[in-house]
């Protein structure tokens, strides 16, 4: 059985398309024709990977595959599942209800092999585009144990955590960083359009202007002049730091520097101190021995001077150690984490303590991202304040002594 993209016109006279799984482009013909959707082209699904790759949609950039969607998936198959219904027909009555095409793709194609008689995991490998390995790796400790239903509902509700702790730091940060773009926007189209008209009306007149108005001229004619100079500038500046950033040495030095920054160094700890707890926490709880778990944590984390610490806390634990130890060793995590997690495995509930970490932590992003944000906008709005009123100083000065200028 194939799986076929397919475009065509409802009862309706709208224009739809989707992916569906057919013996062949007839077979798949017959079935649309039930659902009153008249065929207007079929590809299979290489076929229309390769269309599509000539083929621009700017649609995709504002439907974009987000956890959101994995997590309400494997929460649907989760109770799919506990219902007692088979893995098999439970992807099926799953993936009839999915709407992303890339999603209903990727578990389309797992659906058949794992009917063709591979492992639910070993399908999901296929797509690590959709799939991340902590997700393919606590499906695998699911199947070994026999609690697939269980891990599926555990996974969903941590890819929820997740897309909540994200869009909270996002959506906080949105405004923002709006006006600072907007300042930026402002200031150029003063010192490009405004600035040169008004420094016009002074060129008649042999008085010296003052030195902030001659700077801003200046300023002003270089940006209008040599404007693909400094445009050319920022590309190729930009293009170099995210080389130097994607490179091992310059994302370690990067990611360092970052969390010694003031306020957003320690938010950025919290987030990074939240996602392991959480992560390390589900994965331990799902059954994934604690080695692979915490190198699939270590993927997670996004800051690679944390993840060298986990590195080294992974030795030590396969060296028969504890993990609380090199954690406070690096002074990397703050003692309260390191401390609920020395109580958790004296006590064997580790498992518990990073849950309890990961709470906590969010709780206090969530509350230091509302702190920056109010105090970022205020500040934006005086920087932005300061730059445009120090223009119109420039500007207004020479004008306003411009009956000096004529006598």
């Amino acid at each position: 059985m194939a799986v076929f993209a397919y475009k065509g016109i409802n009862a309706s006279g709208k224009n739809v398309k989707g992916v569906r799984d057919a013996d062949n482009p007839k077979a798949l013909r017959t079935l649309l024709k039930r659902d009153g959707v008249m065929v207007t082209q079929i590809l299979e699904q290489s076929e229309a990977r390769k269309q599509n790759a000539r083929n621009i949609d700017f649609g995709k950039y504002f439907n974009r595959l987000s956890t959101m969607h994995v997590a309400v998936a494997t929460r649907q198959l989760a109770v799919l599942l506990r219902a007692g219904i088979p893995l098999v027909e439970g992807l099926s009555a799953m993936i009839d209800q999915l709407e992303h095409p890339d999603l209903r793709s990727a578990f389309t194609d797992t659906r058949d092999k794992v009917n063709e008689g591979k492992n639910f995991a070993d399908a999901l490998k296929a797509h690590p585009k959709v799939f991340e390995p902590l997700f393919i790796n606590m499906v695998a400790a699911g199947e070994a144990s026999g609690t697939l239903e269980t891990v599926l509902s555990r996974l969903a509700v941590f890819l929820d955590e997740q897309a909540k702790l994200k869009g909270k730091v996002a959506g906080a940060l949105a405004y923002p960083a709006f006006m600072a773009l907007m300042s930026i926007v402002i200031m150029i189209v003063m010192m490009t359009v405004v600035v040169p008209k008004v420094s016009a009306i002074f060129e008649d007149f042999e008085k010296a202007l003052p030195w902030y108005t001659t700077l801003l001229i200046f300023m002003s004619d270089l940006l209008t002049s040599y404007w693909w100079i400094f445009l050319g500038l920022t590309v190729l500046g930009t293009y170099l730091f995210l080389r130097w950033k994607r490179s091992p040495e310059g994302s370690v030095k990067w990611d360092a520097f970052m969390l010694k920054l003031p306020l957003f160094g320690q938010l950025l700890t919290m987030v990074s101190v939240a996602r392991f707890s959480r992560t390390l926490a589900t994965l331990l709880s799902s059954g994934v021995p604690v080695l692979e778990a915490m190198r699939i944590t270590r993927n997670v984390l996004g800051n690679e001077e944390l993840a060298k610490v986990v590195d080294v806390a992974r030795e030590s634990v396969r060296e028969g150690e504890g993990l609380a130890k090199p954690l406070k060793a690096s002074q990397k995590f703050p003692p309260i984490v390191t401390h609920m997690i020395a109580i958790g495995e004296k006590s064997g509930q580790l498992e518990e303590m990073l849950e309890n970490v990961a709470d906590a932590y969010d709780q206090q992003v969530e509350i230091r991202v509302a702190a920056m944000t109010s105090l970022l906008e205020p500040l934006i709005i005086v920087v932005m304040g300061g730059v445009t009123g120090g223009i119109a100083f420039a500007i207004l000065m020479p004008l306003l002594q411009i009956s000096d200028f004529v006598n």
